[in-house]
């Protein structure tokens, strides 16, 4: 049988994440900045995603999709 989903990739780009997630580069790195890397470390040069993580930062991109979503406490 004929097998028409296209596969999954395994890790995806920040280029393919933001083109995926519909928002800018730069919108995508002020997400990154807002919610992942926001416990004093810097965003690393070169980062990969998981299908998971777009489905997380999916969720953030879009504010009003996500309203029933706790957020986490910033760590300290």
């Amino acid at each position: 049988m004929l097998n028409l989903r296209k596969p999954m990739k395994q890790y995806y780009s920040e280029t393919e994440a933001a083109h995926s997630l519909c928002i800018s580069l730069e919108a995508l790195h002020e997400l990154l900045d807002k919610h992942v890397f926001n416990d004093g470390l810097t965003r690393p040069a070169v980062l990969e995603f998981t299908h998971a993580e777009l489905l997380l930062l999916s969720v953030w991109a879009e504010p009003e999709r996500g309203a029933n979503v706790v957020s986490m406490p910033a760590r300290v």
